[in-house]
């Protein structure tokens, strides 16, 4: 079971959308709702790869080598 979903409320969702839709149109509503989830998807990996890019720089730039860099001077 999908979050409380079972199989018999699968099937009453999928008979109100057939009578909605047709059957003419459910591929289309299915492939457009897919690219959907793919594109947010997308959306969420690059920003992911963004934050770990700049935890990576700033994990480099550790407190200790400032410090050493500020007594030099």
């Amino acid at each position: 079971m999908i979050g409380g979903i079972g199989t018999p409320e699968l099937i009453i969702i999928l008979i109100v959308a057939l009578l909605l839709f047709g059957a003419k149109r459910l591929p289309e509503i299915g492939r457009a709702i897919g690219k959907g989830i793919r594109e947010i998807r997308n959306a969420s990996d690059g920003i992911m790869s963004d934050d770990e890019e700049v935890y990576k720089d700033i994990k480099d730039k550790s407190p200790r080598e400032e410090d050493n860099s500020e007594n030099k001077s």
